[in-house]
């Protein structure tokens, strides 16, 4: 049976989870919500890039990811332009983008991935 090991873990969910091989990473969201998309994909991209490291892997590993926008129309442009910079070239994940009403008014994105260990 394959271990799992969850990371930064409570009653209700763990960051990091893990397990037969991957690594899953739980939707992330910025700690400034006064910032716009750019700020905010920056703030949760930086955090995807510090439970990567606690996992032992980096964003070089990744294999999917699905992002949530809160107004896809106003903020795809910016969010594609800060993880388009961020994506390591030649290591492209599988992704889906969609709108959708996130936990709070001041949330502009969410973001979650999957890499291999």
């Amino acid at each position: 049976m394959s271990e799992i090991v969850r990371i930064e873990t409570n009653q209700r969910m763990s960051r990091v989870v893990k397990a037969a091989g991957l690594v899953f990473i739980g939707g992330q969201t910025s700690n400034d919500r006064t910032l716009d998309v750019k700020g905010q994909t920056q703030q949760v991209l930086a955090k995807i890039d510090g439970f990567l490291a606690q996992a032992g892997i980096d964003k070089t590993r990744l294999v999917s990811s699905q992002i949530w926008l809160a107004n896809i129309e106003r903020d795809f442009a910016g969010m594609n332009e800060v993880w388009d910079a961020w994506v390591a070239p030649g290591c492209a994940p599988t992704r889906a983008t969609v709108e959708s009403k996130l936990a709070a008014p001041d949330l502009l994105v969410e973001i979650t991935v999957t890499a291999l260990a």
